[in-house]
């Protein structure tokens, strides 16, 4: 599954309930205007391939599960 919300405009934090989707591979959320923390959730579906975060104002690292 693709979630493609890059350049969008999105304003706020990455909702932790992305870690929900299971099936995602691909979570696209590029130049938007995100801030806060990078949720420990995003690491959890098992087969995301690609995530592409940058060009926005988020903090700490990347989870790896």
């Amino acid at each position: 599954m693709y979630l493609y919300l890059s350049d969008n405009q999105l304003i706020g934090s990455i909702p932790s309930e992305v870690g929900l989707l299971s099936d995602l591979m691909y979570l696209y959320l590029s130049d938007n205007q995100l801030t806060g923390s990078i949720p420990s959730e995003v690491g959890l579906p098992s087969y995301l391939v690609e995530l592409y975060l940058y060009e926005n104002q988020l903090t700490g690292s990347i989870p790896s599960e």
